[in-house]
């Protein structure tokens, strides 16, 4: 099973989530850029409003593919103590790689989303949204981020991911939707026919597309 490209995997990931259609408390949160066609695909299926959930990693200085943490929308912090323990990261590198991280996040949130403000995550059925998982390392970051903002539940759906993450989530997130689980997975690309990078314009256009249907504001 392959997929043309995210928007199909979104539809086929939609028919998963049927039971979740027209219910006023659902949210679709898409994990940039990847993700967004394919929330796309599901928000409109399921006549529930999108938005995006941007979450930057806090590399280790010197070592930017270790992450220390992560930070994401709605100003929450997620901390990783036993790397920050084990290699004895002070305060003010934390602090420093952190303002970082910030600033670019602060920015694909202006590009993306504007002058609207973050979602409300409070009580609501939280759908997080990307186009796959391998090992899992940034949904896992977007789903403590999001757990501390209190929705009433938190449901991670992908097109395609590793046999084994998607067993993993099963005891992390309220539930976990995996369209198409291969074995051999290696990598998600593998699994599209077109995966080629997402483009911030088509972010925009998405968006701004799932908020006319809503019947909400356009990002300026």
């Amino acid at each position: 099973m392959r997929f043309r490209d995210r928007a199909d995997a979104g539809r086929a990931l939609a028919q998963r989530l049927m039971a979740y259609a027209g219910n006023p408390s659902v949210l679709v949160l898409a994990l940039p850029r990847g993700g967004v066609p394919v929330a796309y695909e599901v928000a409109t299926a399921l006549h529930a409003p999108l938005d995006v959930f941007i979450v930057r990693k806090l590399g280790v200085p010197g070592q930017p593919e270790l992450a220390m943490g992560a930070i994401a929308t709605g100003s929450v912090r997620v901390l990783n103590q036993e790397v920050i323990r084990i290699l004895g990261i002070t305060e003010d590198v934390l602090e420093a790689v952190t303002a970082e991280e910030h600033r670019e996040l602060a920015r694909r949130e202006q590009l993306y989303r504007g002058a609207n403000p973050a979602p409300d995550l409070r009580h609501r059925i939280v759908i997080l949204v990307d186009d796959g998982l391998a090992t899992g390392s940034t949904m896992r970051a977007a789903v403590a981020a999001v757990r501390q903002q209190q929705p009433a539940r938190i449901i991670v759906a992908v097109p395609v991911a590793a046999p084994s993450t998607c067993e993993e989530f099963e005891g992390e997130v309220d539930e976990i939707v995996c369209a198409y689980t291969p074995e051999p997975f290696h990598a998600v690309g593998l699994w599209y026919d077109t995966f080629s990078q997402t483009s911030d314009e088509e972010i925009r256009q998405l968006l701004a597309r799932a908020a006319e249907g809503q019947g909400a504001a356009v990002p300026q």
